[in-house]
């Protein structure tokens, strides 16, 4: 009997997390974990020739320039579904390997916890973000002018990345879609940051769904390198979604012409800049 009421549950909780591999997000903190995530470095001003327009096209073409380079990538994931106690329930590893232009493959090599948990949780996130890469989904989800307002907030430092900070504001309600803060790298004009929380309320049973994602450049490219995501659910408690990306190897060099374009934008921006 108690089974079948988690079933359910753990269905909402997978829908949720799958949601949230398409933009990643974090709202005020309610544990500690959640307090670890912020930022604590000071806001700056916000340079004066910098606008939602410039930041958007610059965005797109920089975007652009980086997929047209990039071939493929490999990298070991570990999903993690853990309790604010540090308790992991479920555990999956692997490989996922990227081809350009949108395919996207899980090898798994080890798994631990609750079977039903990586079934109904882990599993069906793994294929989301799998189809979602050469789905609508991404283009509905992508941070452009037609999907989100920007409103400029200044500058940060994020790690070893100095960024544009934004509120993004969606233009609809959409569970593929966020409500939080973006962080802009100012030269590379990639994202290094983003946290909030969906745009629109993703069932009766999701009480409240946070989540952060962090970007790190490897190779000229920006990809993730970790998710925490914190999902309240009625009856069930909070739990915490973390994804870590490691051990990248990225490909890019048969695409020479690409790669060189990439560089020149980002010295352009680069001297602009300073």
């Amino acid at each position: 009997m108690a089974g079948r009421k988690t079933r359910p549950i753990l269905f909402l909780v997978a829908a949720t997390m799958a949601a949230m591999t398409m933009f990643a997000a974090h709202a005020k903190a309610q544990s500690n974990q959640e307090n670890q995530l912020e930022l604590t470095t000071p806001l700056e001003l916000l340079r004066p020739d910098v606008a939602e327009d410039r930041l958007f096209a610059e965005l797109d073409a920089h975007n652009e320039l980086r997929k047209a380079a990039l071939l493929d990538y490999t990298a070991l994931r570990t999903y993690q579904v853990v309790d604010l106690k540090g308790k992991v329930h479920a555990e999956e590893v692997g490989r996922m390997e990227f081809r350009a232009p949108d395919q996207k493959k899980f090898v798994a090599t080890s798994e631990s916890g609750s079977g039903l948990i990586r079934r109904m949780a882990l599993n069906p996130l793994i294929a989301s973000e799998i189809e979602a890469a050469a789905g609508k989904e991404h283009h509905n989800s992508a941070i452009t002018a037609a999907n989100y307002s920007l409103k400029l907030l200044g500058e940060q430092q994020v790690g070893p990345y100095h960024c544009f900070v934004a509120q993004a504001v969606p233009k609809r309600e959409d569970k593929y879609l966020f409500e939080g803060k973006l962080w802009i790298d100012v030269i590379d004009y990639a994202i290094a940051r983003i946290e909030g929380h969906p745009a629109k309320k993703l069932s009766f049973w999701i009480e409240r769904a946070n989540f952060v994602r962090q970007y790190q450049k490897i190779d000229g490219f920006w990809l993730p390198q970790k998710d925490q995501t914190f999902v309240q659910v009625r009856l069930y408690g909070k739990k915490v979604l973390t994804i870590e990306h490691q051990n990248y190897v990225v490909n890019a060099a048969q695409n020479s012409e690409g790669r060189t374009l990439v560089q020149k934008a980002h010295a352009r921006a680069a001297v602009e800049v300073n």
